[in-house]
């Protein structure tokens, strides 16, 4: 199973730290593999806008077949849009509260 991380990356310092604890917890999990945005978007170019992260993003998630939401993605309008697209296609969705 893929697992996609979301949550808040624009407008917050720590998001590389962040999103690496929540891949090693993911990873603990049998038969997980982890799609980590954070380390996709370190290797885009600095004029990469916006949107085209978020392009990039939709493409990661659509090859999953579970998101994993991290603490403060209520707060980011990225990461909404992506629990958006989860819930309406059915995929598995795990909170990190809950883990």
């Amino acid at each position: 199973m893929k697992i996609y991380l979301s949550g808040p990356i624009t407008g917050t310092s720590d998001y590389k730290a962040r999103f690496e604890r929540a891949e090693e917890i993911m990873l603990r999990k049998p038969n997980v593999e982890v799609v980590n945005p954070a380390k996709v978007n370190a290797c885009l170019p600095e004029s990469t806008t916006y949107a085209q992260y978020m392009d990039m993003a939709f493409l990661m998630l659509k090859m999953c077949d579970g998101i994993y939401m991290m603490h403060g993605w209520e707060e980011s309008p990225g990461a909404n849009r992506e629990y958006g697209y989860a819930m309406g296609t059915g995929m598995e969705i795990l909170m990190e509260d809950s883990q």
